[in-house]
């Protein structure tokens, strides 16, 4: 094994993969946080986005039942929390389906996942996976598209509020929470990496995590894309842009 770039040096080049692939980069977020996307684009991106939400407290799961240290185990667990909440109330999930209402969802059809798009049940089945899978450094490392998270959701609050009738503090609240816990799992898990990826192998590995992570997400926006911007050819499988829908259209989706 080859002796370890500089931690400083490792760092930077973690957020040059952000810098480069991260998914704030993608057309379909310009559309979302430029007020461009239609209300069917906007509830696509709801229904398709909760699979990958559903999907973290899994993941976060099969992370812990591999960790022999009690302490990372400690660590790791509020992760779990934050999406799953309690048993009445709370976390990201419930959150998020409170986004799915106020877009004019039906928020049990959004939980039921029916109307996924077969590439982003794939992309999102393929990161639960792999953190089951692989080395639990490079599990770590692959949630560290976290280090980018607290831009594109300030963008997000900000292009949401300016443009959308929805959006309202209650159907944000979501991105307004993971404005505060992003920082606190990002700073636990860089420092994880930093300190594991002790050669230049390991930082490759953990590099290359970073990378496959980035993948995921961009995968699940060239999904959306392509069923509903452009060519707009909707999968087997994938919302017909009507079921679940629980509110008249307004007068921008009737002159859609």
């Amino acid at each position: 094994m080859t002796t370890a770039t500089d931690k400083q040096a490792f760092y930077a080049r973690l957020l040059a993969i952000g810098e480069e692939r991260y998914h704030d980069k993608h057309a379909f977020h310009a559309m979302l946080h430029g007020g461009r996307a239609t209300m069917t684009q906007v509830r696509a991106w709801v229904i398709n986005r909760y699979y990958y939400q559903s999907r973290i407290p899994m993941k976060d799961a099969a992370f812990l039942s591999r960790c022999d240290d009690p302490d990372l185990r400690r660590a790791w667990r509020s992760r779990i929390e934050d999406h799953d909440g309690g048993i009445d109330e709370g976390g990201g999930i419930r959150r998020w389906l409170r986004l799915a209402e106020a877009v004019g969802l039906d928020p049990a059809y959004v939980a039921s996942t029916r109307g996924v798009l077969p590439a982003t049940r794939f992309a999102v089945d393929a990161y639960v996976s792999f953190v089951r899978e692989k080395p639990l450094l490079e599990a770590v490392a692959s949630s560290l598209t976290e280090l980018f998270a607290p831009k594109i959701h300030s963008e997000r609050i900000a292009g949401l509020l300016a443009h959308y009738a929805f959006a309202d503090q209650a159907a944000l609240a979501y991105f307004r929470q993971r404005l505060a816990e992003a920082p606190r799992d990002v700073e636990f898990g860089l420092a994880y990496v930093l300190d594991h990826a002790d050669t230049v192998e390991k930082q490759d590995a953990a590099a290359a995590a970073l990378i496959f992570k980035t993948d995921v997400l961009w995968a699940q926006l060239d999904a959306l894309y392509s069923a509903y911007v452009t060519p707009g050819l909707i999968p087997p499988g994938g919302w017909d842009g009507e079921q679940g829908v629980v509110v008249k259209p307004t007068a921008r989706e009737a002159a859609e």
